[in-house]
């Protein structure tokens, strides 16, 4: 779908985690910066993709269109708690179909996670957006991507072919910080 662009966004501890060891994100992982900077992306996306477990519970949800990623459903399904979802099983359907069933073909796919989603769409964003907390650590947290913590996260987006940009300071007196990770341009021979 090239009409639509695909942006990951996630924060994470110095050690690479997005949630405790609960799979909970902990208050210590909370920051009011990176909290604007989420809020205005969601915002100005077309569409919200996460796992049953990830949610953004911000004052807009409800009116966002969405795609769930769950096992629950063979393929697509409508979501029966809420009528902006499609439920989605990527073992049934395509992003493609899902998209269309959702009822969005261009603009920004915004992916909110949790790890398994964001792994699924590694080949295909266009720019993920990174949040570090540095003075943060979870041990035996929930990691953003699988491969963490043998491997930075940083390692793993450059492994996708993403190319960090310049960081961003979302909150100075604490560290918290935005790293785009674009997409490398592709040159034919």
């Amino acid at each position: 779908m090239r009409g639509l662009r695909i942006d990951g966004y996630v924060i994470v501890s110095a050690d690479g985690m997005l949630a405790n060891a609960d799979r909970m994100m902990p208050d210590e992982l909370k920051f009011e910066g990176d909290k604007r900077f989420f809020t205005a992306a969601l915002d100005d996306a077309n569409l919200i993709v996460h796992g049953r477990n990830s949610f953004e519970d911000q004052p807009n949800s409800p009116q966002r269109k969405r795609i769930i990623l769950t096992r629950s459903v063979a393929s697509l399904a409508p979501d029966p708690s809420n009528p902006r979802a499609t439920l989605w099983n990527p073992a049934g359907a395509s992003f493609e179909a899902a998209c269309e069933r959702a009822g969005v073909s261009a603009g920004t796919a915004a992916v909110i996670g949790g790890p398994d989603v964001f792994e699924m769409f590694m080949d295909r964003y266009d720019t993920f957006w990174l949040s570090r907390a540095p003075r943060v650590k979870l041990p035996g947290g929930e990691p953003c991507f699988p491969g963490v913590p043998a491997r930075s996260p940083e390692e793993i987006l450059a492994a996708h072919g993403l190319e960090a940009g310049e960081a961003r300071m979302l909150d100075p007196a604490c560290g918290v910080s935005v790293t785009p990770w674009r997409r490398i341009a592709q040159t034919s021979l």
